[in-house]
């Protein structure tokens, strides 16, 4: 863990060293969405690889830049494309970000994601505001030594999405004119998708959709005390007992189409938080 710390400051003070100022909102986008920063005037930006101690994407999806920049007068700090478990990263290196953000000062952090609609009110294209999650990727990254200065030993998840973004969001979908949805997200390990018998245990259990990322990161934000804001981009209908076939091309071709919606939900929660 020690060494896990000094890793996280020296990536801060590379980023710290290279801004004019500490941002205030983190950005942090998922497959086929990292365009959806658009809005955001960058100052300065970073290939992964760039940055000390940084773990780099593997997934051909996830562009691997960070950028940081203005949106509405507020310093934002976005990473396009995100780390997971089934890359082989650990907890650890998934929230390595998370972490660097804290360190920088990041008291807000909104992510989205791509995933599998559960509910059959959904529909390919829809973005749902993640309400609430089911951890079953059977990892946390808070196990092991907790470090004081990073949040207390038993963090409280009851309200882990922030209320006000949620009323947030929902405000800038009905100003924009987007159809928005919400539900619970439950993040599983992957890489393999769910079979039928899989989808039917998490309809079982509240699922309104699922996908291979985003627990991780928003524990260790609501460890970090950051509020949150989760969205994710609906883009197939898992009915296990109708199941059709489904494409990674396919998954990220929905998620782009979403893009410009996604953005100005995001840019409007920006705006007006």
């Amino acid at each position: 863990m020690d060494n896990n710390i000094a890793h996280v400051n020296e990536a801060a003070e590379f980023l710290k060293s290279r801004t004019e100022k500490d941002p205030e909102i983190g950005l942090l986008t998922g497959t086929g969405l990292g365009e959806s920063a658009q809005s955001l005037a960058t100052v300065t930006s970073f290939k992964y690889k760039e940055i000390p101690h940084f773990p780099v994407s593997t997934v051909e999806s996830h562009i691997g830049k960070l950028l940081i920049g203005d949106m509405h007068g507020k310093q934002i700090i976005a990473m396009q494309g995100r780390f997971h478990l089934y890359e082989g990263y650990s907890p650890l290196e998934v929230t390595f970000p998370i972490r660097v953000m804290q360190r920088l000062g990041v008291k807000m952090l909104i992510l989205s994601n791509a995933s599998g609609g559960l509910n059959p009110a959904f529909k390919p294209g829809d973005i749902m505001i993640i309400k609430d999650h089911i951890n079953l990727t059977g990892s946390n990254p808070l196990v092991g030594q907790n470090e004081e200065g990073w949040g207390i030993r038993f963090p409280d998840m009851s309200e882990t999405y922030d209320r006000n973004l949620v009323a947030l969001a929902e405000k800038a979908g009905s100003d924009e004119g987007i159809n928005l949805q919400k539900g619970v997200y439950t993040g599983l390990k992957g890489p393999s998708l769910e079979t039928p018998a899989e989808v039917r245990f998490l309809k079982t259990i509240g699922t309104d959709a699922v996908g291979f990322s985003t627990v991780q990161e928003v524990i260790a934000a609501v460890h970090a005390k950051m509020k949150v804001l989760g969205l994710s981009t609906i883009t197939n209908i898992n009915d296990p007992d109708n199941p059709v076939p489904a494409t990674v091309e396919e998954i990220i071709e929905i998620a782009r189409k979403a893009v410009p919606d996604l953005e100005k939900i995001i840019s409007k929660v920006v705006e007006n938080v």
